[in-house]
């Protein structure tokens, strides 16, 4: 891991852009305390860590607050990355269907979605070893985000993980799903019950899926874009209840 830049935020919080293999990321730590912070993984929908910054450093402050470290890294084809050309042709499919208001067909969600979880999953656990090695930060570990079926792979595949917080989407392969049934850890999962660009009944289904012994479902009215601050509140109580 390479840090190329580092500066401190105005609450305290440490932010410190990386690289890992060629993988740009950004790790947020809290003031020094006495025994390693806990870490959150945090999540997004490939749209670049640019783009999503604003969101993602309010999410790190949360952590931060509650005397966590949070860190992300860029997706596969998003950003600054190079572009997978599969993953581009089965977006320009999804929105012409979604244009044309027709129903998405698998091999297109497959197409979309499974390269991505891939590519994404072993880079995160390559990341997760690279930050738990750093003097300040140590387990447990919880993840917290988007995609869905990025975060129901990891949670099933990483033991390291305690706990997840799960932003709900319904364009989740079948793989996943049978995948989802794997995950044994606490779930959180928010909702937003009006998503204009989410199947609410598929959203329900995976939730349904989830093997998890404790799961909880929060739903909220609104868009994508409507989430009440209330809802990272009580997501930031959940990790801070297996976390610590």
């Amino acid at each position: 891991m390479q840090v190329t830049s580092e500066r401190r935020l105005d609450d305290g919080v440490l932010e410190r852009e990386f690289t890992l293999d060629g993988i740009p990321g950004i790790l947020w730590t809290p003031a020094p305390a006495s025994a390693p912070a806990p870490l959150v993984l945090l999540g997004h929908p490939p749209l670049g860590l640019r783009g999503m910054y604003p969101r993602l450093v309010a999410r790190a402050r949360h952590c931060a607050a509650s005397g966590f470290a949070a860190a992300t890294i860029e997706l596969p084809g998003s950003g600054e990355r190079p572009r997978l050309p599969a993953v581009e042709q089965a977006r320009a499919e999804l929105r012409r269907a979604m244009e044309a208001g027709e129903p998405v067909g698998d091999e297109t969600i497959d197409a979309l979605v499974l390269p991505l979880v891939d590519r994404a999953v072993p880079e995160w656990r390559a990341a997760l070893d690279a930050l738990l090695a750093l003097p300040g930060i140590g387990g447990p570990v919880g993840y917290s985000g988007g995609l869905i079926s990025i975060g129901i792979r990891l949670a099933s595949a990483e033991p390291r993980i305690s706990a997840a917080v799960l932003f709900a989407g319904s364009l989740v392969p079948r793989a996943v799903f049978a995948e989802a049934r794997q995950v044994t850890v606490p779930l959180h999962v928010l909702l937003q019950w009006d998503d204009e660009g989410n199947d609410r009944q598929a959203a329900l289904d995976l939730f349904d899926a989830l093997g998890s012994e404790e799961k909880s479902l929060h739903a909220h009215l609104g868009g994508h874009t409507g989430v009440p601050r209330s809802a990272g509140e009580e997501a930031t109580r959940f990790l801070a209840r297996h976390l610590t």
